[in-house]
C-alpha cells in the first residue's frame, strides 16, 4: 500500500509541476493573456503621407499586408508641417488615458531602411509628443534612438507587442512573445498608436516596413478601477 500511495503521490507532484509549467508559458509566451481584443477594422486607419502625393504612391494593402514606404526627400504628411517624411497608420477611435493597452502586429523591415520609426505609443509631457518610439538603426531594433531591443531585425517577420499601463507609468515592449524592454512612461493626457516608417535622424533615402496582423487589446486596471478611455 505504501508504495501504492508513493506512486500517486509522484503522479500528482508531476502533473501541478507540469500545470506550472504551461501557466508559466502562457505568461510570458502570450503578452495578450488577460486582454479584451477590442474591435478593428481598415476603416479606423488614419493613413499619413506626404501630403502633395497620392496615398496609393506610399501606401498599399495587399492581402491584408500593409505596405509603407518612403523617402527622406519627401514632403511632411500636411503643408506646413516641420515634421520629417512618414507613411504610418494611426489607429483612430481608441485614444485613451487611463487602463492598459497594447498595440500587437507581425512587422517587417528590408534590409537597408535606417533611421527610422516603425512604431510609437503617441501622447507625452514636457515637451515630447511620444510615450514610446521604436527605431530601426543598423538593422537593430532600438528603444529611441539609444538601447538596442533586438540586434537583428532585418529580412524576417516579428511579432511586436507593446503594453502600456497608463496608471503605473509604465511600457513593456516584447518581440515573438519575449519582454525585451521596460520603460517608464513620458506623462500625457492622450494616447493612440501608429506604425509606418517615420523618418529620424540618419534616416537612409529609403524606408519601408510592412505590417499584418494588427490588434488593440485593452485590460482594465484592477487597482485603480478605471474604465476604457477611448
Amino acid at each position: 500500500m505504501s508504495f501504492l500511495v508513493l506512486q500517486v503521490a509522484i503522479s500528482v507532484f508531476f502533473m501541478v509541476v507540469s500545470l506550472g509549467s504551461v501557466n508559466c508559458e502562457v505568461d510570458v509566451l502570450d503578452p495578450t493573456y488577460g486582454f479584451t481584443e477590442l474591435p478593428l477594422n481598415t476603416s479606423q486607419h488614419r493613413i499619413h503621407t506626404p501630403y502633395d502625393l497620392p496615398e496609393s504612391q506610399r501606401y498599399s494593402l495587399v492581402d491584408g499586408v500593409h505596405k509603407l514606404w518612403v523617402y527622406s526627400t519627401d514632403k511632411p504628411h500636411y503643408n506646413g508641417s516641420t515634421t520629417e517624411p512618414r507613411s504610418e497608420i494611426k489607429i483612430a477611435d481608441y485614444t485613451y488615458n487611463s487602463g492598459i493597452w497594447q498595440f500587437e502586429g507581425h512587422g517587417y523591415v528590408p534590409k537597408g531602411t535606417n533611421g527610422v520609426s516603425i512604431m510609437q505609443v503617441f501622447g507625452g509631457s514636457n515637451g515630447r509628443a511620444t510615450s514610446l518610439m521604436l527605431h530601426v538603426y543598423n538593422g537593430s531594433l532600438r528603444y529611441y534612438g539609444s538601447a538596442v531591443i533586438v540586434p537583428e531585425i532585418f529580412d524576417r517577420w516579428f511579432r511586436l507587442n507593446v503594453i502600456h499601463d497608463v496608471e503605473a507609468a509604465t511600457l513593456e515592449v516584447y518581440v515573438d512573445g519575449v519582454l525585451q524592454l521596460r520603460a517608464p512612461g513620458r506623462g500625457g493626457t492622450s494616447h493612440y498608436f501608429k506604425f509606418g516608417v517615420y523618418a529620424q535622424r540618419n534616416a537612409s533615402y529609403y524606408m519601408e516596413s510592412r505590417w499584418k496582423g494588427i490588434r488593440v487589446l485593452y485590460k482594465e486596471n484592477q487597482t485603480s478601477g478605471t474604465e476604457q478611455g477611448y
